[in-house]
């Protein structure tokens, strides 16, 4: 089969000719439909996971159809049409079994802990745990960001930080997750700011639920919360970081409310140094976000289906594998605004 592959950390990629995958047990190959092009697959790309092996096929988010099926598979046919979580449980754990595998100690994830989606063939592990089928009129522009960048937004903003309509949510970096988060907290009733250097992100985001938006341009963190505060009228109760940057982080920080919710999204290429003497002072609570278990798909699929939320605005752009090389060495440069869907 056709994949991209990453033989040196930080080289451009290249499409490779590589032997089609045999599903361990309990696993699957699905047929990749469509794939996403996200920030994460560039830490991978870059060599910040220390779980990337070389050569290595990136990849996380897609939607497919099970080819194949691996000993000791049930609850799974060949021919489903399936998305799944980027972080994947093992199934047995007690974290798995309460419903909570993303946060699994045995996770793996395509495209880190083995070869990825960007490619005509990918293997998920543990499937009967962790494919989630969609309905077939759903399109793949709807379906590949329920991978990561909506499941992450979702369960950061709706289960981590409990948004309540009416509070006022800034969200910093208006990339894929970024735009997720702005969507997600406007169909949760929540006044949305969204922050962004780039011109076109923040009038994707006006577009798409956000009531203001800001053009953090400044020397420092101080700077980019003033002007979030300046734009808002009022201190936000919830920020939210898309970007994995020390001083968007600070930021976010810096900005809420006494006894407001950070919500960390973005990852950072090194451990960063943050602004926490105010989270002590002002009891800031602050919360990661790490994808959504496969198990919580019904309830943001069935959000996707009647119209709520519509993931497929919110692509941008499509690309072939050999495009996806050079797009993702971009990545180090710049965001773009949107979503990039994959072809293989």
């Amino acid at each position: 089969m056709r994949a991209v592959v990453i033989e040196q950390f930080g080289q451009v990629p290249a499409v490779r000719q590589v032997p089609d995958p045999t599903p361990p047990p309990g696993a699957a190959v699905l047929q990749v439909e469509a794939t996403g092009l996200c920030r994460s697959d560039f830490h991978a790309f870059a060599g910040h996971d220390d779980t990337v092996t070389l050569p290595h096929v990136p990849g996380h988010e897609l939607v497919g159809r099970v080819i194949g099926l691996g000993e000791g598979v049930t609850g799974v046919a060949v021919g489903q049409r399936v998305t799944t979580p980027f972080v994947e449980g093992c199934g047995n754990c007690d974290w798995c079994r309460r419903g909570a595998s993303q946060v699994c100690p045995e996770q793996t994830q395509p495209g880190f802990t083995h070869d990825g989606s960007w490619a005509e063939q990918v293997v998920i592990r543990a499937a009967a745990h962790n494919l989630v089928p969609v309905p077939e009129d759903l399109p793949a522009e709807a379906l590949v960001p329920l991978g990561c960048r909506f499941a992450t937004a979702h369960r950061g903003l709706a289960d981590r930080a409990r948004v309540r309509a009416g509070e006022t949510v800034a969200v910093l970096g208006c990339g894929g997750v970024g735009l997720s988060a702005v969507m997600i907290g406007a169909a949760l009733g929540a006044r949305v700011v969204a922050v962004d250097i780039d011109p076109g992100a923040r009038e994707r985001a006006l577009a798409h639920g956000a009531a203001l938006a800001v053009d953090p341009t400044g020397p420092d963190a101080p700077a980019t919360a003033a002007a979030i505060i300046d734009a808002a009228g009022e201190r936000p109760t919830v920020t939210v970081e898309a970007l994995g940057l020390p001083l968007t982080t600070d930021a976010g920080l810096l900005a809420p409310a006494p006894l407001g919710r950070h919500v960390q999204i973005g990852l950072y290429a090194a451990p960063p140094t943050l602004a926490m003497g105010r989270v002590i002072s002002q009891e800031l609570t602050v919360l990661g976000s790490h994808g959504m278990a496969a198990a919580d798909y019904p309830g943001l699929l069935a959000l996707v289906e009647d119209g709520s939320l519509r993931p497929q605005d919110l692509v941008a752009r499509t690309i072939d594998l050999e495009q996806a090389c050079t797009e993702l060495a971009a990545l180090g440069q710049r965001t773009l605004p949107g979503i990039t869907l994959i072809r293989p």
